[in-house]
């Protein structure tokens, strides 16, 4: 599978959160946090175990259960982290993801970023603020935990940067999601109360813990295996683009003229990693021509 097919199916998770992102909100505020994350990442597990059963080996288990511990940090942190402060910096705070991975990459793995990167970065993270449509409020313990959050989804990319081509993508993505469920079941009673869910909220966890878990996940770990983690992370960072287009489209919300600008410039950042490098690379490619005129076309060597 090419570089702009797995972009495109990047960017279709990318969606595919957006639209689910009011789903999680009516379902959470009807039931509980940790419940429903509980329950929706062991749909997940058991849509992957399926296919995964003869592929998993000691090896992705154990690495991919390292990143689901990670993984679980993150949701729980960005969690517990939206509960104390207000969603505007929740989701500014969250969007710094883009940065941490990054910077996981460079002091982990000594990766570096090129400064286009950088840039295309910084614009995402411009581009989110200006979404929200209002500037954050002072700083309270919910943004430190958003912060910690952002750092582990940071994390997360960067780790499946390193290890996502060495292993079978199923294999290493069920790992990934069944550490994650067992860390969010021994939270739950610690935190909420335990209790069954209501009809509608199963109708939620259905669509989230198949489409949002089982395939978000199982395309990120794949698109990992061929994308470098900077291109993933700001491509990731269009979901609240597509919350806010599906908030429009599908709950009538609508926008201001700084939102629709902060959508573009988060946009422009995708197209300033996709489209600018590639462009590079064919401009410098030699273009090697035979010294006896023949009827066969020039050929460029990579």
């Amino acid at each position: 599978m090419n570089r702009i097919v797995l972009t495109l199916v990047l960017i279709s998770v990318t969606a595919v959160w957006g639209w689910t992102f009011s789903m999680v909100k009516d379902a959470v505020d009807a039931y509980c946090v940790v419940g429903f994350l509980a329950i929706r990442f062991a749909i997940g597990s058991a849509s992957l175990g399926i296919m995964s059963a003869r592929r998993v080996t000691a090896r992705s288990l154990l690495v991919g259960s390292l990143i689901g511990v990670v993984l679980a940090a993150a949701y729980l942190l960005q969690t517990f982290g939206l509960q104390r402060t207000t969603a505007t910096n929740c989701g500014l705070i969250t969007g710094l993801f883009v940065v941490f991975g990054l910077l996981a990459n460079r002091i982990l793995f000594g990766v570096r970023t090129l400064p286009l990167f950088w840039t295309a970065a910084g614009l995402s993270v411009v581009g989110l603020f200006l979404l929200t449509g209002t500037g954050p409020s002072p700083a309270t313990l919910g943004d430190m935990l958003a912060f910690g959050g952002a750092a582990c989804f940071g994390l997360q990319i960067a780790l499946l940067d390193r290890f996502a081509k060495q292993h079978d993508p199923i294999a290493l993505t069920f790992a990934q999601i069944a550490s994650a469920t067992i860390i969010f079941l021994l939270a739950w009673p610690l935190t909420e109360p335990v209790a069954l869910p209501s009809l509608d909220v199963w109708m939620a966890l259905v669509i989230t813990g198949v489409l949002a878990t089982a395939f978000g996940f199982y395309a990120q770990v794949l698109a990992q295996q061929q994308i470098p983690a900077v291109r993933v992370a700001i491509i990731l960072t269009l979901e609240p683009v597509f919350a806010t287009f599906f908030g429009y489209l599908l709950a009538g919300d609508r926008l201001t003229g700084i939102q629709l600008t902060g959508a573009i410039l988060m946009f422009a950042s995708v197209v300033i990693v996709e489209i600018f490098p590639t462009q590079r690379r064919t401009q410098t490619l030699p273009m090697v021509v035979p010294e006896v005129a023949t009827s066969q076309t020039c050929q460029i060597k990579s």
